[in-house]
């Protein structure tokens, strides 16, 4: 398939080397358009007030790769109006691999990987946001402190990448154009090339309380939470799903959004 790849932790994510690598080794035709800075949970937003740039780059992907410095919907928006026309006409949108999960109501909508794969959707496009589940410890210090991925990490994240370039055209090919449905993929913290793939729902969840209290200059600042899992009983959700060891793929139709 011809494939637009983007994700929220950068050009530089080696999360997102290792899907490219994991798409291309598939026989997939892909081309990279992805933000230059981290945009994590920047959720669907558009930069407004001020203009965008965009960058033909090399990274070493063995493939056309742009670098903007915007949102993830920013770079997938200004790829598919004006970086490919002409050039590259992809067949669906991959968004990812996210360092850390994306699953549960509370989190979704939140995500710059999951918006950058929505882009897509709103281009009349399938699409797929994949996301890798670590230790909290790990993403501390990938995130906070700029660490390299462990060996053992790195495996874990090829394994991903490989489910993720086979899964990817399955859910293509059943879910038509302008669908208004996105597949969203979470891998757990320990993923093998057996790790079974199982359908989820969203976990619902409240996340309250995720801002420190103002400090001496009256700055309230970003921190986690304890999230309250309220989902119904008898579901299978992403949260649970990872938690066992499982792939988590859940269908998000916005379809649904519209039916009264």
């Amino acid at each position: 398939m011809k494939l637009l790849v983007t994700n929220d932790d950068s050009i530089e994510s080696p999360f997102l080397h290792e899907l490219v690598r994991a798409l291309l080794a598939a026989g997939h035709e892909t081309c990279v358009v992805a933000p230059k800075t981290e945009q994590s949970w920047t959720g669907a937003s558009k930069t407004r007030h001020r203009s965008v740039h965009a960058t033909r780059a090399d990274r070493g992907l063995a493939c056309p790769t742009w670098i903007v410095d915007g949102t993830p919907s920013d770079a997938v928006n200004i790829a598919l109006a004006h970086l490919l026309p002409g050039h590259f006409e992809p067949e669906a949108v991959v968004s990812g691999i996210n360092v850390g999960g994306n699953g549960t109501l509370g989190f979704i909508l939140a995500s710059g990987t999951v918006a950058g794969a929505w882009e897509g959707v709103l281009h009349g496009l399938p699409a797929m946001a994949v996301s890798q589940e670590i230790p909290a410890d790990t993403y501390e210090k990938l995130k906070q402190h700029g660490a390299e991925p462990s060996p053992e990490l790195l495996a874990t994240v090829k394994h991903s990448a490989a489910h993720a370039a086979r899964l990817a055209p399955q859910f293509f090919e059943s879910t038509r154009r302008n669908s208004f449905v996105l597949h969203n993929v979470n891998f757990p913290a320990h993923c093998r090339a057996d790790t079974p793939v199982r359908r989820t729902v969203p976990a619902h969840v409240h996340v309250p309380n995720i801002f420190s209290p103002a400090d001496a200059d009256g700055h309230h600042r970003l921190r986690w939470g304890k999230i309250r899992d309220v989902s119904p009983t008898g579901l299978l959700t992403d949260v649970a799903c990872v938690e066992r060891g499982e792939i988590s793929h859940s269908v998000l139709d916005y379809t649904k959004l519209g039916q009264a």
